[in-house]
């Protein structure tokens, strides 16, 4: 099967956690010889792009242009825009996050922010939580950057950004706008940066719930690899099947543009 574009996945795609997955990497290393579209769209907010880069080079054997890069921040920054409500923020999350925000003009604000958005945060605690549980209850505009309950690590599943939101959920009873895979809005603008056909943009990844569900509900044929969140016997019963699944990225032929 060819297809004229690729977005794909990071972490239990291309990496897991700080392990290598050599498949992954000559996937990217195929795609570039063969002159085809990719973007990496990661639900990652701990992160900025240029880190990310930096990370894929140094640590997993993966050279790419930072316009190839497209976070949940960048969605969460755009969407903020177009809503257009005062540019304050509560944020809960890693500095790739905060510091994207504050870059686009925005103010960090505890008491009474238009806005909060919550992220992974490796050092989140209680009264965090109880400061975005309060600019919540005060009207602020909840935002997930994306709702991944668990990220795949060489340590195991560990909690993700989903995890948070739903504590916030329970606190506030406010359901979040949620960013990132797999809602419409990474997907669209993500090919929207690619310029590919949409039904000749394939997604690849290795988490049904996020990256396949966001092909699925978007209208892109998906890659379903088995090398990190979804397993092998979990396949048999997905409630719609991926058009592909496969072991190892190794296991697809790409094809020159």
């Amino acid at each position: 099967m060819t297809y004229q574009g690729y977005l794909i996945d990071l972490d239990g795609t291309i990496y897991k956690g700080t392990e290598r997955i050599p498949s992954g990497e000559r996937f990217v290393a195929r795609l570039q010889e063969a002159g085809l579209p990719y973007l990496f769209v990661t639900n990652n907010t701990t992160r900025s792009p240029e880190q990310i880069q930096e990370m894929l080079a140094s640590r997993f054997d993966v050279k790419t242009p930072l316009d190839t890069i497209y976070t949940a921040t960048h969605a969460t920054i755009d969407y903020m825009n177009d809503l257009g409500k005062e540019k304050t923020v509560y944020v809960i999350g890693e500095s790739g996050l905060k510091s994207a925000i504050t870059e686009a003009g925005y103010v960090l604000d505890t008491e009474n922010p238009a806005y909060v958005v919550v992220g992974l945060d490796w050092q989140v605690d209680y009264e965090k939580f109880a400061t975005a549980t309060l600019a919540i209850e005060k009207g602020a505009t909840f935002i997930g950057t994306n709702p991944d309950l668990n990220i795949p690590t060489e340590r195991g599943l560990l909690p993700g950004a989903g995890s948070l939101l739903a504590l916030l959920e329970a606190a506030t009873r406010v359901k979040p706008v949620i960013m990132g895979k797999p809602e419409a809005i990474i997907m669209d603008k993500a090919l929207a940066h690619l310029g590919t056909e949409r039904s000749q943009t394939v997604m690849v990844g290795d988490n049904y719930l996020t990256d396949i569900r966001a092909g699925i509900d978007n209208g892109f044929p998906t890659i379903l690899v088995l090398t990190g969140f979804t397993k092998k016997e979990e396949v048999a019963d997905l409630p719609i099947a991926p058009t592909h699944v496969l072991d190892s990225l190794d296991e697809w032929t790409v094809y020159e543009n």
